[in-house]
């Protein structure tokens, strides 16, 4: 069976490229974006805002326990419904680094 998600991370570059492919029809997952009760189902996470349209702004925050282990917010560049989803990332593990992600969801 092949992997739904592929990790590309070249020597001597400081990027990776994640893809993922997500066997459900196009609309369940647009669906999901659009609406956050369902995104928090499906991601298990907290949705403190989500503006889904050009220059929007999205936060979660994942707990257990009681205690905040995620937090992740960003842009949306791009939201056009079936077709693309653009946005940047940071996010928060339970250390103080920072990681910078640049995603973006396209129909094939």
């Amino acid at each position: 069976m092949e992997q739904k998600t592929k990790v590309n991370a070249e020597d001597g570059k400081q990027e990776i490229l994640i893809i993922r492919e997500f066997d459900l029809p196009l609309e369940l997952l647009f669906k999901a974006y659009q609406e956050p009760e369902l995104f928090e189902q499906w991601m298990e996470t907290k949705v403190l805002k989500m503006e889904n349209k050009k220059h929007g702004f999205y936060a979660f925050e994942t707990s257990r326990n009681g205690n905040v282990v995620f937090r992740a917010n960003g842009t949306i560049h791009e939201f056009v419904r079936l077709s693309e989803i653009n946005y940047d990332e940071k996010n928060t593990f339970l250390s103080p680094l920072l990681f910078n992600t640049n995603c973006r969801m396209q129909k094939r």
